[in-house]
């Protein structure tokens, strides 16, 4: 069956146990996680991280496969649905937070911190945001991982989190100085290098790691036809299908070869929209021949360069699928365009559910059903997480089937590969020196703020 194959392949190598994937102190660098390949349509080959070797993948495969599915089998029903939610939390600590930040997380989470949240909901991930007061300097983010891991190693069925966050650069930066402030995308792409895209994601994604970041959602795929888009303007390389997909490609290679996982967005394309997603619902008026040529490209090339994660669009698109349902919800789009046609076997994930362009239709107890059903193995950010949980639980959310264990497996095994690596990064020397900020760095929070798009 193709979704549990693409499953299977998720699992290539665990970075280690998943009860001991966070074990003792450490003072050494993160060796990066091996980049996930998959079989595509295109020529894309496997290939591994230059500092782990590739021996006798079929056996790896399948050992972890085995080791996953003896994970998944100790898990409750709502262990597995936790590890599909992807979920912001207020504060710059695990389990102290300011009191502010406390009462931000009781009134819209009902915990008071990370750790919390990972012991009530399971969660397979959590993503990092300025101003949910998560970043403030390396020391500080450095901790702030560890110490989620370390709740989520405490639990019954030890899975890591896997933590990520939006570092496109240019307008969207949640980690700002002294972390390296590359320029945006359109300002790459106006560079025309490849080279150049790749050496600032492969810096971009050492640093990332260096905090226990180890999803980041970026590159940009979309291509931007309309110059007067709301909502992707500069953050897309450029109005070039052809040299966007070639710093698409170039991002991917750079971000995953530092061994975090690069998330290409927003599918099936979010390039040619006059109304932002944030606040409505757009709609895309291609042909299909307009897509393929427009639209398509840059995700050929992010699944051609084996990208581990592809992020969804709200947005209709009716030459793709003539319901009205956006594309985040549409299993025409999800499975039967990015799955089978383009012949995608990595992870889908959700833009943030919390998003006005999901909205408009269905209730947030239903949405990431209808998500699930239709492809998507992370469900980000809902703005109600009880809402969210219940519905996936409840047995008319049709939750309790097969689906819900497989992407559960899916998360599972990307988290203990991904997040697992991410546990050795134990103290403020090895965040200095793996990102390059000076010791003793007191840097001010970064300068994202509330306003700045969301992925």
């Amino acid at each position: 069956m193709h979704t549990t194959s693409r499953r299977a392949l998720l699992t290539a190598t665990l970075a280690a146990a998943a009860t001991g994937a966070c074990g003792g102190p450490t003072n050494s660098s993160p060796a990066p996680a091996t980049p996930a390949r998959r079989t595509t349509t295109g020529s894309g080959s496997p290939s591994a991280s230059p500092s782990r070797p590739t021996t006798e993948p079929g056996r790896d495969h399948e050992r972890d496969r085995r080791r996953i599915d003896e994970l998944i089998g100790r898990m409750t029903l709502d262990q597995k649905i936790g590890q599909l939610f992807v979920m912001r939390v207020y504060g710059h600590s695990a389990t102290r937070p300011d009191p502010a930040d406390v009462a931000a997380n009781r009134k819209e989470i009902g915990v008071d911190n990370a750790a919390e949240l990972i012991a009530k909901y399971h969660v397979g991930g959590v993503m990092y945001i300025g101003w949910a007061h998560n970043i403030r300097d390396p020391h500080q983010v450095a901790a702030l991982s560890n110490g989620i891991q370390k709740a989520a190693l405490a639990t019954s069925v030890p899975v890591p989190v896997l933590l990520s966050t939006d570092q496109e650069y240019g307008t969207v930066a949640r980690v700002g100085a002294p972390a390296t402030l590359f320029p945006g995308a359109m300002a790459l792409g106006a560079g025309g290098s490849a080279a150049d895209a790749r050496t600032a994601a492969r810096t971009a994604g050492a640093e990332l790691a260096a905090l226990g970041i180890r999803q980041d959602y970026a590159p940009i795929a979309d291509v931007n036809v309309d110059p007067a888009n709301p909502v992707i303007g500069v953050r897309s390389f450029g109005a070039d299908p052809k040299a966007v997909a070639r710093m698409v490609a170039a991002q991917v290679a750079g971000y995953q070869s530092a061994g975090v996982a690069a998330t290409a967005k927003h599918f099936p394309g979010h390039g040619d929209t006059s109304v932002d997603s944030h606040v409505g619902l757009p709609r895309i008026t291609h042909s299909r021949k307009e897509w393929e040529r427009l639209d398509a490209p840059p995700f050929r090339a992010a699944i051609e360069a084996g990208i581990d994660s592809i992020m969804t669009a709200h947005l209709l698109f009716p030459a793709l699928d003539p319901a009205d349902d956006p594309a985040t919800l549409s299993r025409p789009i999800l499975t039967g365009v990015l799955r089978e046609e383009l012949g995608y076997d990595g992870v889908v994930v959700t833009d943030s559910l919390g998003m006005e362009g999901v909205r408009k239709k269905y209730g947030d107890d239903r949405v990431p059903v209808l998500a699930l059903k239709a492809g998507v193995d992370q469900l980000l950010n809902p703005p109600s997480l009880s809402l969210a949980f219940e519905g996936c639980a409840r047995p008319s959310g049709r939750a309790r089937s097969a689906r819900t264990g497989s992407t559960a497996r899916c998360g599972a095994s990307w988290n203990s590969r991904r997040a697992g690596a991410c546990s050795t990064i134990r103290t403020p020397a090895t965040a200095r020196s793996t990102a390059r900020w000076a010791p003793g760095s007191t840097a001010p929070p970064p300068t994202a703020s509330p306003t700045a798009p969301p992925p």
